[in-house]
């Protein structure tokens, strides 16, 4: 288990749908992959390591970041 309160960590085969990354991901390959899990959650992992860890996000709390994204919450910006 993980430190985080809201997460989980899930196994490779519990996804439901394609591993997917954003389409604004770098050529480096630093990126990482979302999919739906069979409990509900919306998983993440490292696509450099695909057979690694995965961590299971409720959906109402994905969204939830999704939405602060959108909303430019993340935009930090160097002192």
């Amino acid at each position: 288990m993980n430190d985080f309160p809201w997460t989980v960590e899930a196994n490779q085969a519990d996804a439901v749908s394609p591993w997917t990354k954003s389409s604004l991901n770098h050529a480096n390959g630093n990126c990482v992959e979302v999919a739906d899990l069979s409990n509900g959650q919306v998983g993440m992992r490292d696509s450099k390591n695909i057979a690694g860890p995965v961590l299971g996000f409720p959906s109402e709390e994905w969204r939830a970041f999704l939405g602060g994204v959108r909303n430019g919450e993340f935009n930090f910006h160097a002192i």
